[in-house]
This record gives structure tokens, C-alpha cells and sequence, in this order.
């Protein structure tokens, strides 16, 4: 079985990540290196499909909470 589709292009969050502060960086393969505000973390592009799984959204939604991003937060 295959985790369903969450409808978010990766490209969308990559923008929303650097719109936030974010420095994105290439690495090996598909994996992409994320630093806000002093956090890390890398992440897998999703490939062939464009849009991102509702499992790597959710790491990003985890990501951004330990980033101290909150939804709704309007400071940037």
C-alpha cells in the first residue's frame, strides 16, 4: 500500500521554508538540509511525484514547532 498524497507540492514548502528564514541547501540524492533559527533537519524530496506524503508533511509541520514557527504566528 502506498501513504496517501497530502496535495502540497514539495516546491510550496521549499518557498515557504526560505519565506520563513530558512536556509535550504542541497545534499546527496534527494535529500534537502534545512536550517531555521538554529534547528536542523534534512529531508527527502519527493521524487518522481511532485507532491509531498502526509508523513513528510507532518515532519515538516514537527519541524517548524521545534523551530519555535507556530501556525497563525505573523512575525516574519
Amino acid at each position: 500500500m502506498t501513504e496517501r498524497q497530502a496535495s502540497i507540492a514539495w516546491s510550496d514548502i521549499e518557498k515557504t521554508l526560505i519565506h520563513l528564514g530558512a536556509e535550504v541547501s542541497e545534499g546527496r540524492g534527494s535529500r534537502v538540509r534545512v536550517a531555521l533559527n538554529g534547528v536542523r533537519a534534512v529531508f527527502h524530496r519527493p521524487h518522481p511525484q511532485k507532491e509531498t506524503d502526509r508523513g513528510a508533511v507532518a515532519a515538516v509541520r514537527r519541524y517548524l514547532v521545534e523551530a519555535g514557527i507556530e501556525a497563525g504566528s505573523e512575525d516574519r
